[in-house]
């Protein structure tokens, strides 16, 4: 086997260049390919041609690859080491080779590699040497998040290597050498082992599970919890149910934790337990009944008895039961045995959660139409004869007549002289004339409604009376209301109108006394809502439209539309409780028998009269269900800026020769007025601030 050597000099041409390469290998009998290289001041440019030519690759180099470079073997290297020493060299530099899937090879900076086209490799084709990869490697026992920092620190992420961590997966992206990066993966297989973070669950007999775990955690709170790593931080869970604690942790922590809760149970020497349960949301008055009644079922089942008697229900073990409320703190008081308090606990938090709400929203629109129309033909004669009609909008004409002969007439008055019988003087007294008396005229056509027409010549008479109504009438009211589950509410926009029930008087007619009640009338909504397992809300309704109609010789009448009835609807849906629908069509004719029946000139002897009345009542009900507080205070900003736009709507269009007077419009919604925290939040908030600094220092 011959061996040559790289020789390079400052001059040197193509020729020699082309002579270099050829002597810096050596070819055997079976085809085996060594290589010595030696560079001494060769530009860069000069050493890639001259390894291309030697392993026949195709080689684009990146025009910001410039330099000189200076490296010497003294090994016989074959083609693989070969190629491997040529990536070191360009490593060494600060380059890199990116290999296509074509087999042209490209030579970049360093930091430009990692966003080429380089392979993606695995545990069977880890890569070689300083060969570019990248690798992708799933973390299953710790977080990635806090392990690529870590890494990062091996890795030059100005130049061609890079680490990237993916939450969601939890796997880290790495990018570099093929070499670096397999040490990457073997310090995360070395990290990333499970810990002893087993589970123990210790049953307590006498203390409660949820005191001792609130207990345990005050205790490792404050000690220092922030300074001590996470692993070493044991977590505690309370299982009320079975009145048990669960611990989670290295094994030395467990241990701890175990070790305390069992000193913590221990019966206590007195005749029981007391505790004050703090009620977050339902009634502590309306809570004691029900646990009075919850305590005396388990004293009965525990004693064997169907029926508890007074005796044993007020006694649990000869251990007395007291359930009372303190209405002012709405909190329950309940001394007990530990068993007997965790099964009233349990009741009390689930009786004790947030009810959610439902909106009910009513839309009730009523029309009404009515016409009516009058017509008729009266005639008299003054020798007698003559045709008197009455109706609803009908005058009769002898009332007229009566009462136009009785305006006609004017009473004369006269002078009559007389002598005092005293002194005999002559006294003279004159009586003025009368005036005319307009007062029966006036009472018969106060009535008068429409047109009247009449005229008279000699002994006859007649009048042409002729009227037309039209009622037209839209009701439209949209009530909103917001109540509890299972809570009735009531909406009335209306007045209380007076109406007598009664009336006595005393003896002789005199001192007279009524009764008075007071009937409410207007648009009422009572519903009571009740929510369904799902989005379905049950209602019971209650929907009342009344007006006054009008006056009678008693008292006054009442229009009353209203509709009872439970129906069920979804979440956010609109239902139709019902149509009422009124149509009432009258007609009344009064005629002279024979004379009124002829076509055309029958109507000088009759009087007719048609009305027509429609009235629709339609309603309308739409329920949401408000399960918590953003829900609610979205629909009250919501009704809130209905309000306010139609106040700035108002001030901007003014007041009529009032211009410059302001009106009174809403402030802008702000939601960022809430109340003061608790005592409690305020320590709790006050130890994490603490916490927070400790960390940071």
């Amino acid at each position: 086997m011959k061996s040559g050597f790289f020789l390079r000099n400052k001059g040197r041409t193509l020729a020699s260049m082309m002579l270099a390469a050829l002597l810096s290998f050596s070819v055997a009998a079976d085809s085996d390919i060594k290589y010595s290289p030696n560079f001494k001041g060769t530009d860069i440019n000069e050493f890639i041609n001259i390894v291309g030519m030697n392993l026949k690759k195709t080689i684009i180099v990146d025009p910001q690859v410039r330099g000189r470079i200076n490296v010497r073997s003294y090994d016989m290297l074959t083609e693989e080491q070969y190629y491997q020493f040529f990536l070191n060299v360009l490593e060494v530099y600060g380059f890199a080779v990116v290999e296509m899937d074509s087999g042209i090879m490209k030579v970049v900076r360093n930091k430009d590699a990692k966003t080429s086209n380089i392979p993606v490799v695995g545990d069977d084709d880890p890569g070689f040497g300083d060969e570019m990869v990248t690798r992708v490697v799933p973390v299953r026992n710790v977080s990635v998040r806090e392990l690529a920092p870590l890494l990062r620190q091996f890795v030059n992420q100005g130049g061609g290597g890079h680490v990237v961590n993916y939450d969601p997966s939890n796997v880290i992206m790495m990018t570099g050498p093929a070499a670096l990066v397999a040490r990457l993966v073997d310090i995360i297989q070395r990290v990333d082992k499970a810990g002893d973070q087993e589970l123990e669950i210790l049953k307590l007999n006498y203390a409660s599970a949820a005191e001792i775990v609130r207990i345990l955690e005050n205790i490792y709170r404050s000690q220092n919890r922030g300074e001590q790593p996470d692993f070493l931080v044991p977590k505690i869970v309370a299982d009320e149910r079975t009145n048990s604690v669960i611990v989670s942790g290295e094994a030395q922590a467990r241990e701890r934790v175990i070790a305390l809760a069992k000193r913590l149970d221990a019966e206590l020497q007195t005749s029981g337990n007391t505790r004050v349960l703090y009620l977050k949301y339902a009634k502590a008055e309306d809570l004691v009944p029900v646990l009075k009644g919850v305590s005396d079922s388990i004293v009965a089942e525990a004693q064997g008895a169907q029926q508890p008697t007074p005796q044993t229900a007020r006694r649990s073990g000869g251990r007395e039961i007291s359930i009372e409320a303190h209405p002012d703190s709405n909190s329950l008081v309940i001394t007990a045995q530990p068993d007997m308090m965790r099964s009233l606990e349990d009741v009390v938090r689930q009786l004790d959660i947030r009810r959610a709400q439902v909106l009910v929203e009513a839309i009730i629109v009523e029309v009404f139409d009515g016409t009516g129309t009058d017509f008729g033909v009266q005639w008299l004669n003054e020798n007698g004869g003559g045709t008197n009609f009455t109706g609803t909008n009908t005058i009769p004409i002898v009332n007229i007549a009566a009462g136009a002969a009785q305006a006609s007439q004017i009473t004369r008055g006269n002078t009559t002289q007389s002598r005092d019988p005293t002194t005999g003087e002559l006294i003279t007294t004159t009586t003025a004339d009368t005036n005319r008396d307009y007062t029966q005229l006036a009472t018969a056509l106060q009535s008068l409604n429409g047109a009247l027409l009449g005229f008279y010549n000699g002994n006859w008479a007649a009048i042409l009376q002729a009227v037309r109504t039209s009622t037209n009438s839209n009701v439209l009211a949209t009530p909103h209301i917001t109540t509890m589950d299972n809570q009735e509410a009531i909406f009335l926009v209306g007045q209380e109108v007076p109406v007598i029930t009664g009336s006595t008087v005393g003896s002789n007619n005199t001192n007279p006394f009524q009764q008075v009640q007071r009937q409410e009338v207007g648009i009422k909504l009572k519903v009571t809502p009740q929510i369904n397992e799902g989005d379905a809300v049950q209602l019971v309704i209650e929907q009342e439209v009344s007006s006054i109609g009008g006056t009678t010789a008693v008292d006054i009448t009442i229009n009353k539309r209203e509709i009872k009835t439970t129906v069920m609807a979804d979440d956010g849906a609109t239902i139709v409780l019902g149509g009422l629908i009124d149509e009432d069509v009258q007609e009344s004719e009064s005629k002279v028998p024979l004379l009124g029946d002829i076509p055309i000139l029958g109507h000088l002897f009759k009087s007719t009269s048609v009305s027509k009345r429609k009235r629709n009542l339609m309603v309308f009900i739409k329920a949401t269900i408000v399960r918590d507080g953003s829900a609610i205070s979205g629909i009250s900003k919501q009704k809130y800026n209905f309000i306010r736009a139609e106040q700035l709507k108002r001030e901007e269009e003014g007041i009529r020769l009032m211009p410059l007077t302001n009106q009174a419009v809403l402030p802008e919604w702000d939601e960022s007025l809430k109340l003061p925290p608790s005592f409690n939040e305020y320590i709790e908030q006050q130890n994490r601030s603490a916490v927070d600094g400790k960390k940071e220092q």
